[in-house]
């Protein structure tokens, strides 16, 4: 599904809404046009947002995600630069993913907000895919670090998603 800029931004202020409500802190301030994801960027734990640059608004949960997965300690001194650099990285981003898929299903977003085409190395549709089968690694990750319910439970039957426990990891 395309979204037109009214809908992006009546969604974005939903997503923004919902990572304030779970203890992501956003901040809206104007960026250098050199960050990795265009009008967005981690400083400290907290996504940066310049909505004059900001090409696709559902980048924003995946970098919540990336926030959302990291130990409490990690999270405060979360930069994109630490994301990269981390021992864990390919391990939190497929968690980032999977992070990002739930939070869509949560808020009631088509996930094509977040997996939309410029990104994911032109793989978003096997993602909503993968995700929507319960069959992507990261949910079993996010099973294996205490967020997210078991695959098996009650709760994820007749769902395309898993049930989140928390929405940050401790």
């Amino acid at each position: 599904m395309k979204y037109n800029e009214e809908q992006e931004i009546v969604i974005l202020e939903k997503c923004i809404s919902f990572l304030n409500e779970i203890g992501i802190q956003t901040s809206f301030r104007s960026l250098m046009p050199d960050t990795f994801l265009p009008g967005c960027h981690i400083e400290n734990g907290t996504i940066i947002i310049d909505k004059s640059m900001l090409k696709h608004p559902g980048d924003i949960l995946h970098e919540a995600g990336h926030i959302a997965v990291v130990s409490s300690a990690a999270r405060r001194r979360l930069t994109e630069k630490s994301i990269i650099k981390s021992k864990n990285r390919e391990a939190e981003e497929v968690m980032a993913i999977a992070w990002s898929y739930a939070a869509c299903m949560h808020l009631k977003i088509d996930p094509v907000f977040v997996f939309h085409e410029n990104g994911y190395r032109n793989g978003s549709s096997s993602l909503i895919e993968s995700c929507e089968k319960n069959e992507y690694i990261g949910m079993f990750m996010l099973q294996s670090v205490g967020m997210a319910v078991d695959r098996n439970d009650k709760r994820n039957e007749g769902t395309s998603h898993i049930h989140m426990k928390r929405w940050l990891r401790e």
